[in-house]
């Protein structure tokens, strides 16, 4: 059976995937639109969660806490005002890295020392490290969602049950036998 962090690295891509599919049905202009929400864009959002994405891929893999600050911001500004097939193609190469560096790990639920330059020091475990990840997209996946309904389009369904079931586990719910 898969590791539940390695599933949940798969459904974060899906609804990555999900929103970007979406975000391309739509008019070009919707993705860059200024509006009044918590991010000025949509494209900002996208921008945010790639970042932050390859911030904890450092954080998890134990990169130097200053080198992971620098790339991230280094990254932030390589990304901004990126088009949405750019920003597609780069969240595909990041998550081929996730999964590559979850394969490499012996253990998925090892100790794991975060120092958070905000929160400080915290033990938690590598498999938590990735829920936050997910955890984090998923919030702005929703952020997304309610900007679109500002713009008058729809959104698109990225529950992780919806996951689930297009992922062909209708039978044996969140992996269970």
């Amino acid at each position: 059976m898969k590791h539940p962090a390695k599933q949940w690295v798969d459904y974060h891509v899906w609804a990555n995937q999900r929103i970007i599919n979406r975000l391309k049905e739509l008019p070009e202009g919707v993705y860059h639109q200024e509006i009044q929400s918590v991010f000025p864009s949509i494209s900002e959002v996208m921008v945010h969660m790639y970042v932050t994405d390859v911030l904890w891929l450092d954080v998890m893999s134990g990169q130097d806490r200053e080198e992971t600050m620098t790339r991230a911001r280094r990254t932030s500004e390589e990304t901004k005002g990126k088009g949405l097939e750019e920003l597609e193609k780069l969240f595909a190469d990041l998550s081929v890295k996730y999964r590559d560096f979850l394969d490499s790990q012996e253990d998925l639920d090892r100790p794991l020392l975060l120092e958070h330059p905000q929160a400080g020091r915290l033990k938690t475990r590598l498999s938590q490290a990735v829920l936050h990840v997910v955890n984090h997209g998923t919030y702005h996946r929703g952020n997304i969602t309610a900007m679109l309904r500002q713009q008058g389009h729809a959104g698109v369904m990225t529950d992780f049950v919806a996951y689930l079931y297009e992922a062909g586990e209708k039978t044996q719910p969140f992996g269970l036998g």
